[in-house]
Formats: structure tokens, C-alpha cells, sequence
């Protein structure tokens, strides 16, 4: 068996990593080489040999920590673990064998003696301590692992303050941005309409449609970067819980109403149905009803960029239960991947391939920022609500299509109540 057997060593030090490789391709085994102990790690599970060989000291874990991790693998729970170590001392041994270690080899290492070594572990060997010896040593590796995770609590404290502050940075930056960026076009827009309602513009408008047509798309294109800068303060605001919802009762009937006709013209271009599924409506609840219907548009806008020409858009509210509203929006359009879907309310994440990505609300597969979604989940979740999507995957010929859920409490509060959020 030992002629044959595999050997896995776990070794950051060259000068050591070369030796015993060659001492035991020598002897006739077949040796495997990691650097990193998650390497070694992921190779033991791949490769399962016959006995494991691990440097104590490692960068990104120690040698006993290795043990534990491999122990923990049902697979790996009886092969040999040698621990290789310049340590000597007989308590820093103990420890490495309270972590499930086999045998203990004190660096330098005897290339004479280490294929005989070898051999006996692999025919069974186990190095052992006194009881009393195996005790003492729990309690120090039990106080190291503890030390350990204290020390890393503490960093994981201070790289997420580290994060929130730097997440605050660029929330304000955004805004700010966002902000600039609307005064120069407000000044731009104002004029373009001066100059759109000038009488000798006029004239000329009557009788050149290219004048005509040029004036047209620059107004329709400050109204669309308008509408992006208003996105990134709306997204922004939410981020930053500066977001005071205006509760009234609301009837739902009438929000989805005002979506549906805002986007009219769109679907007939785009020989879309929108379908309103019901024939009773909740009673009124507390919401914020423009937010609710900012949101509301931001999920139809994002079905008709994704279903294609001639495809259906459901909004359905079912029956409400004693504590919750369900709205869905089901279209019949190409679906969202998997991994895409864990991901979608996130700011500024895209599906897709971002070639195809536009500012427009309405062309198909015409994706934006990436705020949309983001926009509809903090105004969800600031009247303590959940948002979710339900798709099959993505599939351009088959259209599996797509369903996003809101669920939104019937006790939202009451009027001129203020909640907060955070994306």
C-alpha cells in the first residue's frame, strides 16, 4: 500500500516544500503540493489521499485550523494527519493534537528517518499525551480560538464602519452630483422652451419640420436626463432615510389606474397588453400613495423593456388577508436569470449585457442605471413591506416571463407617521 499510497503536504516554505517532495517521490509515493492552506484544504476533499501533511504555520491558517476543517469532512475524518512544526515544545504538540492531528514531525526535518515515519502512520500509527497533558491542552487551544474570534469580531467592526462611512461618502456624493446636475438643467430647459414658444421660432417651425423635429428631441431628451437625475435624488434620499412617507388611505384601484394610463400610448406602440386581473379591490389602507405609485411604475416600465412586441402585462391584486396586500405584476417577457435574481434591488445593478442599455423607459431590453428596481424596493420596505421576483430563468425564444411581488401591510401607520429605510 505505501508504495502507492497518495500524500497531500501542505507547505509555504520552498526550501522545505522541495525536500520532502523529493524524498518521497523517491520512495515511490505520488505526492501532492499545496502552498495555501485553503488550497490544501479544497485539494483533500478533491483528491482524498491517503495521508496529509501540514505545515502548523501557514498564512491564511494555521496548521490546526487546517486539521479541524478537514476533520469536519466525513471523507477525510480517519486519513492520517501529520503536523510538521519547528516548534518543540510538548504543550504547542498536545494542542496540535486536541485539533485531531495523527502524528507530530519536529522541523528540521530527518530525510532519512521521514519515509519510515511515513510508513508507520499509514499502517496506523497515532501519536499520543497523558490525559492530564490533553486536557491542559484543550483549554489553551479552546482560549486561542476564542482570542481569535475576538480579534476578528473586532476587525469585522472596524472594516463595517470602515464601509458605512464610505457608503455615506458616496450616497452624498450622489446626491450632491445629482443636485449640480439639475440646476444647469433646469436653466437648459427653461430656455429650450423660450425658444420653442418664440414667435419667430414659430414661424420657422411651421415651415421647416427639421426645426421642427430638432427642437422636439431636445426637449424630449433634458426631460428624459431630468427624469434620471430625479432617480438618483429619489434612490438616494432612500438610502439616506430621508424619505417622510405621506399615509392616507388608499385605494389601490386608483394607483394602478393612473399607472395603466400613463403608459397608453407606449403599449399601443409597442402592441403591448396590460391586463388588470381583478373584479374586487381591497378596501382602502394606509400608504403613501404617490410613492406606491412611483413604484408601480417603475415595475410596469421594467416589464414592457423586457416582453416583447405583442406580449401581456398582468397586474393582479388577490384577495387581501387579515394582514397583508399582495400586488403582481406578471409579463410574458424573457425572463431573469437565477443568478440575476438575487441581485435585482440592488442600486445600480444591470441585467444583461449593458451594450444594449438605455435611458429609455420603454424600448425593449432598454435597461437604465439600475435604480428602478432599487427605487421600488426602499419605498416597499419604507412602508414595511417585502418585494420579490418570481422567474422560471432566462430564456429569449421560450419567454418564461416574469412575476414581482409587493406585499404591503394593512397596519402601515397612520397618517403623518415617518418611516425610514435603508438599501
Amino acid at each position: 500500500m505505501s508504495q502507492k499510497a497518495t500524500i497531500l503536504y501542505i507547505e509555504d516554505d520552498d526550501a522545505s516544500r522541495v525536500l520532502i517532495q523529493r524524498v518521497l517521490t523517491y520512495a515511490g509515493y505520488r505526492v501532492l503540493i499545496a502552498t495555501r492552506a485553503l488550497d490544501g484544504i479544497d485539494m483533500a476533499k478533491k483528491h482524498h489521499p491517503d495521508l496529509i501533511l501540514t505545515d502548523i504555520n501557514l498564512p491564511d491558517l494555521s496548521g490546526r485550523e487546517i486539521i479541524v476543517r478537514l476533520r469536519a469532512d466525513p471523507h477525510l475524518a480517519a486519513v492520517p494527519i501529520v503536523a510538521l512544526t519547528a516548534q518543540s515544545h510538548d504543550f504547542e504538540r498536545d494542542k496540535t493534537f486536541v485539533a485531531g492531528a495523527t502524528g507530530y514531525i519536529t522541523k528540521p526535518i530527518d530525510a532519512v528517518a521521514l519515509t519510515g515515519q511515513i510508513v508507520e502512520y499509514l499502517e496506523g500509527r497515532r501519536d499520543s499525551a497523558s490525559s492530564a497533558s490533553l486536557e491542559s491542552a484543550q483549554r489553551a487551544y479552546n482560549q486561542e480560538l476564542v482570542e481569535r474570534l475576538e480579534n476578528n469580531m473586532r476587525d469585522l467592526e472596524t472594516s463595517y464602519r470602515d464601509l458605512r462611512r464610505l457608503d455615506r461618502i458616496k450616497d452624498d456624493f450622489i446626491q450632491l452630483t445629482a443636485h449640480e446636475l439639475r440646476t444647469p438643467l433646469t436653466t437648459v430647459y427653461g430656455y429650450s422652451r423660450l425658444v420653442q414658444t418664440s414667435p419667430a421660432i414659430l414661424a420657422v417651425m411651421g415651415q421647416d419640420l427639421e426645426v421642427n423635429a430638432c427642437l422636439t428631441g431636445l426637449l424630449e431628451s433634458i426631460e428624459r436626463l431630468n427624469k434620471v437625475v430625479n432617480e438618483i435624488i429619489t434612490v438616494s434620499r432612500i438610502a439616506t432615510g430621508r424619505v417622510d412617507l405621506k399615509l392616507s388611505p388608499t385605494h389601490i384601484s386608483q394607483v394602478i389606474s393612473q399607472v395603466s394610463e400613463g403608459y397608453k400610448q407606449v403599449l399601443e406602440q409597442r402592441k403591448i397588453k396590460l391586463v388588470t386581473a381583478n373584479q374586487e379591490w381591497p378596501a382602502p389602507f394606509y400608504a403613501d400613495a404617490a410613492l406606491l405609485e412611483l413604484a408601480l411604475n417603475n415595475l410596469v416600465s421594467n416589464a414592457i423593456k423586457y416582453t416583447p412586441d405583442e406580449g401581456t402585462i398582468t397586474i393582479e391584486v388577490p384577495p387581501a388577508s387579515a394582514e397583508h396586500v399582495k400586488i403582481r405584476i406578471k409579463d410574458t417577457g424573457i425572463g431573469i436569470d437565477a443568478k440575476d435574481q438575487q441581485h435585482i434591488f440592488d442600486r445600480f445593478y444591470t441585467a444583461g449585457d449593458t451594450q444594449l442599455h438605455s435611458t429609455s423607459k420603454t424600448a425593449f431590453r432598454g435597461g437604465g442605471l439600475g435604480l428602478g428596481l432599487a427605487i421600488c424596493r426602499g419605498i416597499v420596505e419604507a412602508h414595511g413591506g417585502k418585494i420579490w421576483v418570481e422567474s422560471a430563468g432566462y430564456d429569449e425564444k421560450g419567454l418564461p416571463g416574469s412575476t414581482f411581488v409587493i406585499e404591503l401591510p394593512l397596519n402601515s401607520g397612520v397618517p403623518g407617521q415617518t418611516r425610514r429605510t435603508f438599501l
